[in-house]
């Protein structure tokens, strides 16, 4: 029996598949549970269409992280912070503090995107991945300078 997997289904393939399985199997588990329709020529051009639609929403969201790592490289982001010896900091800098620096400065971006392994906590220049895609990483410069 051939059929069109409406989602992912473990152990046989992901959602838009065209899977063969055994007769029992998909009249009585994967049809009735709709996650999978029958493979007639109407939902395979229908499954077509919709991957069609699907890529060109990825295309678009690539395009536009694309954009936003383009800006986050250009904005260079200054944090000022007390320190104390050897340019050591009060506290740190975490990934929070530089997404509300770039909000500042007009980049929404989720603190939870900010790849930053370990809170800075010295004065310099770094530089902070952002997730953005899962094709996409950007760079955001951050600054930490010692306040006065």
């Amino acid at each position: 029996m051939k059929l069109i997997l409406r989602e992912d289904v473990e152990n046989l393939g992901k959602g838009g598949d065209l899977v063969d399985v055994k007769p029992g199997y998909g009249r009585n588990f994967l049809l009735p549970r709709g996650l999978a329709v029958a493979a007639n020529p109407k939902n395979l051009r229908e499954i077509e269409h919709q991957k069609g639609v699907a890529t060109a929403k990825a295309a678009k969201l690539k395009a536009s992280a694309e954009a936003i790592a383009k800006r986050l490289s250009d904005t260079p982001v200054t944090l000022k912070r007390k320190v104390g010896e050897q340019d050591k900091l009060f506290g740190s800098v975490t990934a929070l503090d530089v997404a509300e620096a770039l909000a500042a400065r007009g980049l929404q971006i989720d603190r939870r995107s900010i790849d930053l392994a370990d809170p800075i906590k010295t004065v310099g220049d770094f530089e902070v991945g952002v997730k953005l895609h899962h094709d996409v990483v950007g760079k955001a410069k951050v600054k930490v300078v010692a306040e006065p």
